[in-house]
């Protein structure tokens, strides 16, 4: 059969992202820092994108950037009589006063140079190292254990790992384990939570106490805070088992964490709700955006008059598409987080009024329903955006949860039943904790029916311990 070359025609629907689609879902799930550092990149590489000056401003958009001149206040009268002028200034009026000679101004340092930085963990153990040995070899095993030490001072290879990094033999390496283990802070390098605090308590002087052996032996029973098998094994009476566990609750089981501040995280909210009197209005933040337009200069070199080189007005012409793309791109992606965050606004209302306790329960299927689009849009909308509301900043993500259905046909949020198990937790009885079936019957009596594995399911998120855990010894 011979092979022929032929034409049909097809009719087929496909899904094609355009090159602005692609930019525009790009776009959506960035931070506004994000959008920013893009846009001041795009501006670089794009000669046809420069940014309005402020004079430019359409009379709306300058608003947010100068602000409004303030009426001038009304000039008050002097009221120092000659009499008050010279009660305050008469040691300056006498004939024998004399100005003072103009002093040299010192020039101070710059700013940048008073900051000072926080000593680190493994700063602190190489320092007291250098000073502890002065053997190669044992300073090399010793950098070799503080490097593998985590947040909270524990060492996180085993001596085999350690030995095998540098050749060295084991019983050198325990050797210079135990001189680290000396260091400050007491307990550092330890290999778990028992040796952590035997390390402690050897330093205290309590070897061969009751308090030892609690923690070397009976450490399951102190967690589990079974205190009459405690007291049974060890020998002793009540009374003097709560000096032995005052002592152990006294220790620090993470004796690295106070050299390891944990650095303070500043979010720039992307939309901010505020209550005009008694409607919300949604703010967009677009601090730090730079507005873009086609540069008029470069944009004349597309007039049919101009004489330039057809190779000149074809790289113009795929700037100026592109630069056109960006800017509706940015434009589409704003209108987008407004009408999500109007939506959430309009659903969360209570929210907003009464607080936390009023969340109601919402899934991006609603916010896509009410403002006509996709689901996938507005997860990406919500992403890595923050919101400014009454009752503070939070994720956008942070308002959409899955409801439980109460007994009065209501559906109510998880995280408000959250909320509503942590006050229960907290204004229980310490001597007598709630148990996870207790706080069951609880919520029922509200009319909030779960089950149990639920309880310890949103315990667990919430970081609260069991009633066990969180019963008071005495």
């Amino acid at each position: 059969m011979a092979i022929q070359q032929k034409l049909h025609t097809k009719l087929v629907q496909k899904l094609i992202l355009t090159p602005s689609l692609q930019q525009a879902i790009k776009l959506l799930p960035m931070s506004t820092l994000e959008l920013g550092e893009l846009l001041t990149q795009e501006m670089v590489e794009n000669p046809l994108l420069e940014e309005i000056p402020a004079e430019d401003l359409q009379p709306d958009q300058a608003a947010a950037v100068e602000k409004p001149e303030e009426p001038p206040k009304e000039q008050k009268a002097d009221t120092w009589d000659d009499q008050d002028y010279e009660y305050f200034f008469g040691d300056y009026l006498d004939d024998g006063y004399r100005p003072r000679a103009p002093q040299e101004v010192k020039e101070l340092p710059p700013i940048e140079n008073t900051l000072s930085t926080s000593t680190s963990l493994s700063d602190h153990l190489l320092w007291q190292l250098s000073i502890k040995s002065d053997d190669e070899v044992s300073r090399g095993i010793g950098t070799a254990i503080i490097g593998n030490l985590d947040d909270d001072g524990y060492l996180v290879a085993s001596v085999d790992e350690i030995a095998a990094m540098g050749g060295w033999a084991p019983d050198e390496v325990e050797r210079v384990l135990r001189l680290v283990q000396s260091f400050d802070p007491i307990g550092v390098a330890a290999r778990d939570l028992q040796e952590c605090l035997w390390l402690q308590i050897k330093h205290l002087g309590l070897e061969g106490t009751p308090t030892e052996r609690i923690v070397t032996e009976h450490l399951r029973l102190l967690q589990n805070h079974q205190v009459p098998e405690l007291a049974r094994k060890l020998g002793v009476g009540l009374e003097e088992l709560k000096q032995h566990i005052a002592v152990i609750q006294h220790l620090d089981p993470k004796p690295g964490s106070r050299y390891n501040h944990p650095q303070s995280q500043y979010v720039t909210p992307d939309v901010t709700v505020v209550k005009i009197e008694d409607e919300y209005v949604v703010v967009l933040n677009e601090e730090g955006l730079p507005q873009l337009r086609i540069s008029p200069a470069y944009r004349r070199l597309l007039d049919k008059g101009a004489e330039n080189s057809d190779e000149t007005r074809a790289y113009v012409k795929d700037k100026f598409r592109s630069a056109l793309w960006l800017i509706k791109s940015v434009e589409q992606r704003q209108k987008t987080i407004y009408k999500v965050a109007r939506s959430i606004v309009n659903f969360q209302r209570d929210f907003l009024d009464h607080g936390i306790e009023h969340l109601r329960p919402l899934v991006l299927r609603d916010v896509a329903n009410d403002i006509g689009m996709h689901e996938s849009t507005v997860s990406r909308v919500v992403t890595n955006k923050y919101m400014h509301t009454p009752q503070g900043v939070f994720e956008m993500k942070f308002f959409f949860h899955s409801g439980i259905s109460s007994s009065y046909g209501e559906s109510v949020s998880s995280v408000t039943i959250k909320q509503r198990i942590r006050k229960i937790i907290e204004g229980e009885d310490p001597h007598k904790p709630l148990s996870d079936s207790k706080i069951v019957g609880l919520l029922q009596k509200e009319g909030l029916v779960l089950a149990r594995r639920t309880i310890a399911k949103y315990r667990e998120e919430l970081k609260i311990p069991t009633s066990n855990q969180r019963k008071v010894l005495y």
